[in-house]
């Protein structure tokens, strides 16, 4: 006999309910584990969100992801909502600038080739790129594809260092490299660790010819971040405890091994042989047991950046694409969100866009006014027909820490999953995922957590196919 405890009598609690908590909730009571959850808001899905404004359902932010993003991906069909998200056939991007009043719409698209030749006639009519700049992205595209994504030293330089110092200037730089960075690493080149920014584009668009067709929920997000995951999370015997907040953890040794106590901000007591904190960096750092992993005191370190989603519904009609991203703009990537919010059955004609800016720290605090003064003569110079359109509504949301900062050296500071006490393991887009902040890494992280504490019971871990989607 080894002397285990079946693995049906262990415990497990998960202090948050974003995409990391509930991954590592539904995986370890698959295992047999009894799991509660705790979120300390009235809803599930961490930062990707929805609230009602009015007859409008608003989602915090435009969220999307990519067919590489398999995890993710795993996770909808986990939860039964496949149908409720759509992904392109093919990547494309209509991008569009205005210079001397002249309207320029270009497309990032591929065609059905092999990488890297399936970018390659998007590229060649690419508007936004003269002849000799296009020639300055392909060098710069092969000299990525050779990087050793394993190489700890590409975390020490800046991708805008690097792009320099591979034939990219400041027209490849605002034409490409950042349109796509910062919308997926939520900073500009120079602020941007290398190890991040090429495993963006590495696995985004130089991996798998579809690997950067785009995603997104077809419905507003709580209906598949909170109602199918409650659902799920119900059926998989969760115990989900809202509006909870975990204020201590604490670590006691009993016969039967190390038990942790995470007290509620109510007064109650939960013991439990496994908790895992999937939380907000600062929240699992507030919860920490004093060098429970290394480097702890430089948590602190491992910065925020925000994001600013600004959303504007007009009377009519003004765009009559999905989406497009902007150039020479302060206006990144513009979105069309009038079916998913309900506005087209409560006001049919009028339209709803969603702005989402990222890696704006200049802006994050400004009041509305200002922003509506800085954004609405935006959209009217992109989209001639809002010149002649009313504005019913207007306002914006703010995520000041939607992400980790991803700055050089912040591999260094994102945690592993485990730690040093035996049953105790972190989750959350920040740790160490190799990904950058996004729903793909929060994902991962709960795979991460569960299984290692899965290890540590002695319990059997469901074999991963490889690809970090969930496992059958």
């Amino acid at each position: 006999m080894s002397g285990r405890v079946p693995v049906r009598s262990r415990s497990a609690v998960v202090v948050g309910g974003g995409l990391a908590g509930l991954t590592a909730a539904l995986r370890l009571s698959e295992a047999g584990l009894r799991v509660t959850l705790l979120e300390t808001r009235p809803r599930l899905g961490g930062l990707a969100f929805s609230f009602r404004r009015g007859e409008l359902t608003v989602d915090n932010g435009q969220h999307v992801f990519l067919r590489c993003c398999t995890a993710y991906r795993g996770l909808i069909e986990r939860l039964g909502a496949g149908g409720q998200v759509a992904i392109q056939p093919r990547l494309d991007v209509p991008v569009l600038s205005v210079e001397h009043g002249r309207h320029r719409l270009g497309r990032l698209r591929r065609a059905a080739l092999p990488v890297p030749l399936h970018l390659a006639a998007s590229l060649a009519t690419y508007p936004h790129l003269s002849a000799l700049g296009r020639l300055r992205v392909v060098r710069g595209a092969l000299a990525l594809q050779r990087l050793d994504l394993a190489d700890p030293a590409l975390d020490g330089t800046s991708f805008g260092d690097w792009l320099r110092a591979h034939g990219q200037n400041a027209e490849t730089i605002d034409a490409l490299w950042d349109l796509v960075g910062i919308a997926t690493l939520n900073a500009r080149a120079d602020q941007v660790s290398l190890a991040l920014a090429a495993m963006v584009f590495k696995t985004g668009l130089l991996s798998d010819p579809g690997a950067s067709d785009i995603g997104f929920a077809a419905v507003p997000l709580g209906a598949v971040h909170h109602d199918a995951a409650l659902a799920e999370l119900a059926r998989a015997e969760v115990k989900v405890l809202l509006r909870a907040k975990a204020v201590e953890l604490k670590t006691i040794t009993t016969e039967g091994g190390p038990q942790h106590v995470v007290r509620l901000e109510s007064g109650e007591l939960l013991t439990a042989d496994v908790v895992v904190l999937a939380g907000a960096q600062d929240a699992a750092a507030a919860l920490l047991p004093a060098d429970a992993i290394d480097g702890q005191h430089r948590l602190a370190e491992l910065g925020t950046a925000p994001i600013l989603n600004v959303h504007v519904v007009y009377d009519r009609q003004v765009l009559r694409r999905p989406f497009f991203a902007a150039l020479g703009s302060p206006v990144q990537w513009v979105f069309d969100r009038t079916a998913h919010s309900g506005l087209a059955q409560s006001r049919p004609g009028a339209q709803y866009l969603a702005l989402s800016q990222s890696a704006v720290t200049d802006e994050i605090e400004l009041p509305v006014a200002e922003l509506r003064a800085r954004y609405l003569p935006e959209l009217e110079r992109l989209l001639p027909a809002a010149r002649g359109a009313e504005v019913l509504d207007f306002f914006v949301t703010r995520e000041r820490t939607a992400t980790f900062d991803p700055a050089p050296g912040t591999a260094a500071l994102r945690p592993h999953a485990r730690t040093k006490v035996p049953g105790l393991l972190l989750a959350g887009s920040w740790t160490a995922t190799g990904w950058p902040a996004t729903m793909e890494g929060a994902v991962r992280s709960g795979h991460a957590a569960a299984d290692a504490a899965l290890a540590q019971t002695g319990a059997r871990v469901p074999v991963d196919r490889g690809d970090g989607r969930w496992p059958r």
